[in-house]
């Protein structure tokens, strides 16, 4: 990977041309990681940018709370099936902090729980993180790594985080070949024979990508795995993102990728670099495969949709409804509405180590599998 030893007194599409000059061509996994987090100028680890961002995005505190309530509910439920008097979760970034508070607002009203309650934020931005100790004035640590954090998980967080990592871009020719960014009066791309690594991650999922099909490998997220995997010694990995089972992840109205650019699929990748938000979909059926290999079952996978309805989201919004006005009950719709239009564009994996086929209540209602 490309090093961050340039001066960042120049934009960051300079830093990037000027790394290709003096290291040669970048592969697409370093050109993003640069754009994503390269100090103080990437989308992510840029703090004007981010809080601007943040803003922009924000959700509405009601949506936040009912949403994050339930999710407390079901980390209440894992708790319970832990048996343990302590509890700690642990999540990959906290964002605007919105479910970090629904989660600690609703766990104040379970006292043996709250007083008990380790809750870990990961962050790989020292930024961020600062910007996040000013805002969540609730009783979170903050760490770089989960290696870090000195107690031992229950649950393992994460939403929309895996969706960020950065990927290796692969087209299938006569071989499978990997996309890297070359500069020539603008950024190109070139491609050079993939690595073995690449090769046996689609031979470890029985993809064969016929000629010309393009699409992403996440071997960050299998690090990933590993090392929650390794910190996990008994407890749940919930992971909310973006993203497909392989089924649909490598279908063939995909052959183009499943990158996305601030919601714009048409080429603005190398345009503005460090201003645009750059996600790759997930593959769930990855995390799955992967997770087993390092000791986490599935539980289950389904929408979010589902995962909330399963929770009680219904009977949670009609608590909401005070009033006798039909306002009132237009407003409940409207939020309802709002929640499941959200919800159907993420997708939820429960994986667990250590337990014997638990049942969860986010999983009553599930639909889908990986």
């Amino acid at each position: 990977m490309a090093s961050f030893s340039l001066t960042i007194h120049m934009p960051l599409s300079e830093i990037i041309i000027q790394t290709i000059q003096h290291e040669g061509p970048l592969s697409f996994h370093d050109f993003m990681e640069m754009a994503l987090y390269y100090p103080e100028q990437g989308y992510y680890s840029s703090i004007d940018q981010r809080t601007r961002r943040l803003n922009e995005r924000e959700e509405s505190p009601e949506l936040a709370s009912v949403i994050g309530a339930l999710l407390a509910r079901q980390l209440e439920e894992m708790w319970k099936l832990l048996d343990k008097n302590s509890f700690t979760i642990v999540e990959y970034g906290a964002g605007t902090g919105n479910f970090c508070r629904a989660i600690f607002g609703y766990f104040k009203n379970k006292p043996e729980l709250y007083k008990n309650l380790h809750y870990c934020i990961i962050e790989k931005c020292d930024a961020v993180m600062e910007r996040e100790r000013k805002h969540l004035c609730e009783e979170a640590e903050w760490f770089s790594s989960i290696e870090q954090v000195p107690y031992v998980p229950d649950c393992i967080l994460s939403n929309e985080v895996v969706n960020n990592f950065a990927v290796h871009e692969v087209v299938m020719q006569k071989e499978l070949m990997e996309v890297f960014v070359d500069y020539k009066d603008g950024f190109i791309e070139i491609l050079r024979p993939a690595s073995d690594a690449l090769k046996e991650y689609l031979k470890e999922m029985h993809v064969v990508l016929p000629p010309g099909y393009r699409t992403e490998i996440n071997m960050d997220a299998l690090q990933w795995l590993r090392k929650n995997a390794s910190a996990l010694q008994k407890g749940f990995m919930l992971t909310i993102d973006h993203g497909f089972p392989a089924n649909e992840f490598f279908s063939l109205s995909r052959h183009r990728g499943n990158l996305i650019c601030d919601d714009d699929q048409t080429g603005v990748i190398y345009r503005a670099v460090g201003e645009k938000d750059i996600k790759a979909h997930v593959n769930f059926t990855a995390l799955h495969h992967w997770g087993r290999k390092h000791g986490l079952e599935c539980c289950g996978f389904t929408s979010q949709a589902h995962f909330l309805h399963g929770l009680g989201l219904v009977p949670a919004l009609d608590e909401l409804d005070t009033g006798d006005g039909s306002s009132c009950k237009e407003k409940i719709i409207q939020l309802y509405r709002k929640i499941m239009r959200i919800s159907s564009r993420f997708n939820i994996l429960v994986q667990q180590k250590g337990l014997m086929e638990p049942k969860l209540s986010g999983l009553s209602c599930a639909k889908n599998y990986v």
